[in-house]
């Protein structure tokens, strides 16, 4: 075995998330219900990235996650990079983007909001990407990102 041989076991199928931000690396595997899977978990964090200085890294075996987990992942770790893996190959790489719409993941922090007054979903339009702002569609509050209730 050489000195550069993996630190994380392969897998056979199932998800790897790559590039977490290393401080959000236990928020995404929260969020994604990750202690709830009767599956192996393998997380990692404090790696050192080219790309981002320090990384986390899940490795998720037989699990292969929905758009609405993805839309969640993506409030979290906007830019993380899910990797599926087939018979211990990447068959593909998804690079996880904030939709446009975020429909029941965040909650409006405008009390008077018809959303915490209700029993109805929420909808956030997102309107920057880059600098993390949305608004809610129904009072039109705008709310940081980074500051946001996940429901």
């Amino acid at each position: 075995m050489s000195k550069k041989e993996r630190l994380v076991a392969a897998i056979e199928n199932g998800t790897v998330i790559d590039h977490i931000p290393s401080e959000k690396t236990y928020e995404v595997a929260n969020i994604l219900g990750l202690q709830n899977l009767n599956t192996v978990v393998t997380i990692g964090y404090n790696y050192l990235s080219k790309k981002i200085g320090r990384k986390g890294i899940i490795k998720i075996e037989n699990k292969f996650f929905s758009d609405e987990e993805i839309s969640r992942l993506s409030v979290v770790a906007p830019n993380v990079v899910l990797n599926i893996i087939k018979n211990y190959e990447v068959v593909e790489k998804k690079k996880v983007e904030t939709p446009d719409v975020l429909t029941g993941i965040v909650k409006c922090n405008n009390p008077k909001c018809i959303t915490n007054n209700e029993p109805m979903q929420t909808v956030f339009n997102v309107i920057n990407k880059k600098d993390g702002t949305i608004r809610c569609h129904y009072c039109d509050k705008e709310q940081d990102i980074n500051e946001v209730e996940l429901i």
